[in-house]
């Protein structure tokens, strides 16, 4: 199925029709279960297009192909059944017939058909994905007996359906299920839970590494590696602290896991490797994060140089007299610096001809908490977009002080795009500030 209704609609005449469901979608894809299962309820509207007895012709005294039929008796007609009616006296109503496809039963509106055929899931494995949407079944009846037959079920069982499971246990009754697949995994084979690693769905992955970390199933360095290549932030935190646990790596390996959790590219893992040389008695060697681009791993590095007995303030300093070296020590001096002491060093490097060393800079001012509006106000004309954009947000908290006239002069058409953009946000900002509260007189 790609997805549209029309295709669902489809895939769910075709299984109606005796094929099986591996042939009329992906049957790998808890999305698309999901869909056949809204698809056919979607038809209860319709119930005539559930099963294929319901297209055989009528014969003249009998209901649905059924022979006999009592003489001079007007014929029922298929509406006349679906909405109770035999002619002009009205009839009790029945239960629905079984469709013809245990897929389809399955997912039938009627609780009491969906009840009816979780029998024939005990001899189609294939269905068994749609057993897991019975466990979140809104009909109690139905619901037990699916988790019943699903608890019945050995552990190894769910892996297959384990993306489908998260997604319904998102839904309200959906939590069953999920815990059948935790346990499993907790004492299923170790090969199964680091093959649903790999799979592409985030939760199933997420939970497999959760519980792959819980059983010791990966090794620090093969952690490490995760933590340092993957783009998942939830994942870089579970498998980085998981790296350098006390006790988890032996001292052999030790320092390689740190560097490489330290070579990463994620500021998080990167944090995660310099908080650990202060366990590894490798306090030095978080002098080199000092001038880190993330201001989370420079305030790291200062913490473990600080355990270790050295003053961080003095090393920013001194890297500060030749900025172009490392450009985030403007930054770093400003977050452990002095305002009497650091400021003028801060507001001359503003000058510096690298952006990199402005924008550093700007961020240094505003962590030592002496950005002046007059003085920064100029760098709004920067050449280069960075440091406009780290301006603006320095001026933003005063936007409401800059002269009016000269933010109109900078959203002219033909400035820098930046430039106006600066502009327009330290306008809309300085319209904020000047608006009264609520309330006040």
């Amino acid at each position: 199925m790609d997805g549209s209704y029309g295709e669902t609609l489809r895939a769910v005449m075709r299984v109606r029709d005796g094929a099986a469901p591996a042939e009329t979608f992906d049957v790998a894809s808890a999305g698309e279960w999901l869909a056949f299962d809204a698809g056919v309820r979607d038809l209860g509207d319709r119930p005539w297009l559930l099963s294929r007895a319901s297209e055989e012709p009528e014969r003249p005294g009998g209901v649905l192909g059924q022979p006999g039929g009592e003489p001079g008796r007007p014929t029922r007609t298929l509406l006349d059944r679906l909405r109770g009616r035999a002619g002009s006296k009205a009839v009790p109503p029945v239960a629905p017939p079984v469709p013809d496809a245990p897929a389809i039963a399955l997912c039938h509106p009627d609780g009491r058909v969906r009840e009816a055929a979780l029998d024939a899931v005990r001899t189609a494995p294939g269905l068994r994905p749609l057993l897991v949407v019975r466990c979140a079944d809104w009909v109690a009846p139905v619901r037990a007996k699916a988790r019943a037959a699903l608890a019945e079920l050995p552990g190894d069982a769910l892996f297959s359906s384990a993306e489908l499971i998260l997604r319904l246990s998102r839904r309200e009754r959906g939590d069953f299920a999920l815990t059948l697949l935790e346990d499993a995994l907790r004492e299923g084979p170790a090969a199964e839970v680091l093959a649903l690693t790999a799979r592409p769905d985030r939760a199933t992955y997420r939970l497999a590494y959760r519980i792959a970390v819980e059983r010791g199933l990966l090794t620090p360095m093969e952690l490490a590696t995760t933590a340092a290549t993957c783009g998942d932030v939830t994942l870089q935190d579970l498998c980085a602290e998981a790296a350098v646990r006390p006790g988890a790596t032996p001292d052999p390996d030790a320092a390689a896991v740190l560097d490489r959790l330290l070579a990463a590219r994620a500021p998080r893992v990167r944090a995660a490797g310099v908080t650990a040389l202060r366990r590894a008695g490798r306090h030095r060697d978080a002098e080199p994060f000092l001038v880190d681009r993330s201001g989370v791993v420079r305030a790291c590095a200062r913490y473990v140089l600080r355990q270790g007995g050295v003053d961080p303030l003095p090393i920013y300093r001194g890297l500060c007299a030749e900025p172009a070296a490392h450009p985030a020590a403007a930054a770093g001096l400003g977050e452990c610096g002095d305002r009497a002491t650091d400021a003028e060093t801060l507001w001359a490097l503003l000058g510096h001809p690298l952006p990199s060393v402005r924008v550093h800079t700007i961020s240094g001012l505003r962590a030592l908490d002496v950005v002046e509006r007059e003085r920064l106000t100029p760098l709004l004309d920067d050449p280069a977009p960075a440091v406009v954009r780290a301006a603006t947000r320095a001026l933003l908290p005063d936007a409401a002080g800059i002269p009016e006239h000269l933010l109109r002069e900078r959203s002219a058409p033909e400035r820098p795009r930046a430039v106006r953009v600066a502009a327009d946000r330290l306008l809309r900002a300085a319209g904020q500030q000047r608006r009264p509260a609520p309330g006040y007189r």
